[in-house]
């Protein structure tokens, strides 16, 4: 038998958590469905959000958001959302495991994958001592040596970038791409170190979140006191968005109305790292917040 709901929330992350508060405040019937393993389920230390200066996980914001979300009577299913259908008024939604709901209004919060190689060690560190993005974490780096585990014109660009932090950067570039030599010329004149190999390990002491470096594939170890990942290539999850007609750009976000967050599609909205904006916790919350706002106004 088909659930019905107003809204439903496809993700759990930081926006569609925010989102089913508000629309829990609201008094709507909302239902999230989160396959739990979006970016927000790797990041062990947030540093720029306020209200937490030592730092937080994603792991406890999406604790404390689910309990928050559910003393408003909001329903969670832990499972992932393979179709979508528009009929007449209403959406039809089918899971993995071959659920089916329905749902007035429709809210997209699937955010963004990030490309992260199968590194020894890697995830053990990860918003710890080894970053992903410059905006949040550029600050932790802060004159200390920095090794920055990329590819090609991805990973040299992260180098680049982490100069107005430190000037003391290693970059591997662990699939061997040759840089062009426009690049090349940038990362020689801020004397960032260049080594083209494979990233067999990062080292970590006792304490495994305490990166000490890399053991390349050729047995040769680089000290050092963060790290710092630029592959490039994460995969935007907007997929589901395509079932529905609902305009992308060329890399795959989702173009919504900066005000509203709404879509192309009517009563479909998108927030978060799915949308066009600066990929940030944050942010995020504020999409989640615009949304549910007039998400609520057209049900009303």
């Amino acid at each position: 038998m088909t659930k019905n709901f107003d809204c439903i929330i496809v993700g759990g992350g930081i926006a569609g958590l925010q989102a089913a508060i508000q629309l829990g405040r609201y008094r709507h019937k909302i239902a999230v469905f989160d396959a739990n393993d979006g970016r927000s389920t790797i990041c062990r230390s947030y540093h720029n959000i306020l209200g937490w200066p030592n730092g937080v996980s994603g792991d406890t914001l999406r604790k404390l958001g689910r309990e928050h979300a559910e003393s408003y009577g909001v329903t969670f299913f832990d499972n992932e959302v393979t179709k979508l259908e528009k009929k007449s008024d209403t959406f039809s939604l089918l899971t993995r495991s071959g659920d089916t709901y329905s749902a007035k209004r429709l809210l997209l919060a699937t955010g963004v994958k990030d490309n992260i190689p199968n590194v020894k060690n890697i995830f053990k560190c990860l918003g710890l001592s080894i970053y992903i993005c410059p905006d949040c974490d550029g600050y932790e780096v802060s004159d200390k040596h920095v090794i920055v585990l990329g590819a090609g014109r991805a990973g040299a660009n992260m180098a680049l970038t982490l100069t107005y932090f430190t000037k003391d950067i290693t970059y591997v570039d662990h699939d061997w791409n040759k840089l062009d030599t426009e690049i090349m010329e940038k990362v020689k004149k801020e004397n960032i170190t260049y080594i083209q190999n494979h990233v067999e390990e990062v080292l970590i002491d006792e304490q495994p979140e305490n990166f000490l470096g890399v053991r390349l594939k050729n047995g040769t170890v680089i000290n050092g006191d963060r790290g710092f990942i630029g592959f490039g290539g994460n995969e935007v999850r907007s997929t589901l968005a395509t079932q529905l007609g609902i305009e992308r750009t060329e890399n795959k976000h989702i173009i919504v109305d900066p005000r509203t967050k709404k879509t192309n599609i009517e009563n479909v909205w998108a927030a978060g790292d799915i949308a066009v904006h600066s990929e940030q916790t944050t942010i995020a919350m504020g999409d989640g917040m615009q949304a549910a706002i007039w998400i609520h106004k057209s049900l009303l």
